[in-house]
């Protein structure tokens, strides 16, 4: 069975997007196969040995260079640089998860209701990727935005929030089911793009779901 690199370091049977942590694959190329016997330090090929992977988003660390390619944790100091450099991890963003009454009817979703009962929760979003849809261990999935008791419409791997180098966090559509939306745009976002996110920007998913981000004070 042909295999392929995620990014993150993880081996992953599906080059789209990595089936171990979600990160988007980008045109990954074949994981080469292992060979028996062959050699698996350094003098394979000179090149500098590969350190421990960061503690901070598990990806490889080429060498001994002092900060992280995909997140910029410092290995040194143990922390990620807020953006200017000042040395302090950056503050993080919240989201608020809601059931939104205005969203269902503008969705009209036939043979499904609106809950009687609903539930707010603000949660701390972990960088440096965010899974949003519903836990399940047949299909192997654990998201970190979990909607499996708030939503039926969403699938169970529907989106992905990741945050940039620069501090930005970029939505993905995964090819969900009923689509992912931004505030009041009519047209989903195509499956495998991502799109800048700001302070208040409202994510809709499922029947009834919105999620909005808000940034540090």
């Amino acid at each position: 069975m042909t295999t392929y690199a995620c990014p993150k370091g993880h081996v992953s049977a599906t080059d789209d997007f990595c089936d171990t942590c979600g990160a988007r694959m980008s045109g990954a190329a074949p994981a080469a196969p292992a060979t028996a016997g062959a050699a698996t330090g350094p003098a394979m090929s000179g090149a500098a040995p590969a350190g421990p992977a960061c503690p901070h988003c598990g990806a490889p660390r080429a060498g001994s260079g002092r900060f992280c390619e995909d997140c910029g944790f410092d290995h040194h100091t143990g922390k990620i640089p807020a953006l200017g450099g000042s040395g302090e991890p950056a503050p993080a963003w919240t989201a608020t998860i809601a059931a939104d009454r205005e969203y269902f009817e503008a969705n009209a979703i036939e043979g499904v209701d609106f809950p009687a009962e609903t539930r707010t929760r603000t949660i701390t979003l972990p960088s440096p990727q965010a899974r949003i849809g519903r836990h399940s261990t047949s299909k192997g999935t654990s998201p970190e935005i979990d909607l499996a008791d708030d939503d039926p419409g969403v699938s169970h791997a529907h989106a992905l929030l990741t945050l940039s180098v620069d501090g930005v966090w970029l939505l993905t559509d995964l090819g969900s089911t009923n689509g992912t939306y931004v505030n009041d745009e009519q047209k989903p976002l195509a499956a495998g793009h991502s799109r800048g996110l700001a302070d208040g920007d409202r994510v809709h998913v499922g029947a009834w779901t919105t999620i909005t981000l808000h940034a540090p004070a």
